[in-house]
């Protein structure tokens, strides 16, 4: 059913339109008694629990950072089924990110453009919901991914994203080091193991127990995958997330000059899935077996996260399959991995 509304349907919409309206109907499904009803169609089967980062996760299966940018779905996403929720990206200072429009469907590849730049409302209001929302009797996993301001210059980065983290680890389940936007002017050049390796420090320094990781891009070159891997366990670093969107178009089946037409940004979806799995297995090949590596980019059935776990990822994320599966995503994900 939900496919048949996609193509007739929520394709007339803008996609950034699209999904606040989808972004409502997962408030919903968090607030009681609604949530209760959901989660009788949509829990996990008990046997897809893991252990990690010193935490209990439900499922393998979560949503990755930029679903819900401002901490207003977790309650909702742990109804619908998903085993960890990782809100932002959150920055300092609130921003309202690139102009419009900033979100393109690529239907053919079922995939997303986005240059959406860190739009957030900033880490004193995510700090006041993620009280509100560990309070709650039930919720999945919250993560919290952390990125500049953008109005703060690069050489000042490690001071804006310490700022963050003192805010919001005692708040955090995890918490997450984002230096692979490539909608932010000059944050991936932060990935250099001589820049990274200071920024890092304090940043653990400031999470203080909260668990720390670092999320890279796909489009760094295989030796950077395993050198900034090596970083992140000499600096103390509980795990990395692999991987951020890409910059890269091609092997494209859009029409190029419609995937040129909507300009810059980071592609995520289907064509990311390759990649992803490549780094996935640098990244595992470059840490010890209890180091944390959660694989993101082109997930979207439960064999995807079957593949990826046997491929050394402890916990696995998507986010553009919600557009393209709808809300019942995470259940069918987990169904299919109950099947086994």
């Amino acid at each position: 059913m939900y496919p048949l509304l996609f193509r007739t349907v929520l394709t007339r919409f803008d996609p950034e339109f699209a999904h606040h309206l989808g972004a409502f109907v997962v408030r919903v499904a968090g607030v009681e008694p609604v949530a209760s009803v959901v989660r009788r169609f949509t829990a996990p089967a008990p046997g897809l629990g893991v252990e990690a980062l010193g935490l209990r996760f439900d499922s393998r299966f979560g949503v990755a950072a930029g679903f819900d940018k401002n901490v207003t779905m977790g309650r909702g996403l742990g109804a619908l089924g998903f085993g960890h929720v990782e809100v932002g990206t959150v920055t300092a200072l609130p921003q309202p990110g690139n102009p419009r429009p900033r979100l393109f469907r690529l239907v053919a590849d079922r995939a997303v453009i986005n240059r959406m730049g860190f739009n957030n409302e900033g880490a004193a209001v995510a700090a006041a919901r993620l009280r509100r929302l560990r309070r709650a009797r039930r919720r999945p996993v919250i993560g919290v991914n952390i990125g500049k301001s953008r109005v703060v210059a690069v050489e000042d980065a490690t001071t804006d994203y310490v700022r963050s983290a003192r805010l919001l680890a005692p708040l955090a389940d995890y918490l997450v080091v984002n230096v692979s936007s490539p909608n932010t002017p000059g944050l991936r050049g932060l990935q250099a193991v001589e820049t990274l390796r200071p920024l890092l420090t304090a940043v653990r320094e400031a999470a203080g127990r909260t668990p720390l990781l670092v999320k890279i891009a796909p489009d760094l070159a295989d030796d950077e995958v395993g050198d900034i891997a090596r970083l992140a366990v000499d600096a103390g670093l509980a795990g990395i997330i692999a991987t951020n969107t890409t910059i890269d178009r091609a092997g494209l089946s859009t029409p190029a000059d419609r995937v040129e037409g909507m300009g810059a940004g980071g592609l995520s979806g289907a064509p990311l899935k390759a990649r992803a799995i490549e780094v996935l297995r640098l990244v595992r090949a470059a840490v010890p077996a209890e180091f944390v590596v959660i694989s993101a980019g082109g997930v979207e059935t439960a064999d995807d996260v079957r593949e990826r776990v046997a491929a050394g990822a402890t916990l696995v994320q998507g986010y553009t399959g919600f557009l393209y599966r709808g809300p019942l995503w995470a259940r069918q994900i987990n169904r299919g991995l109950a099947r086994g």
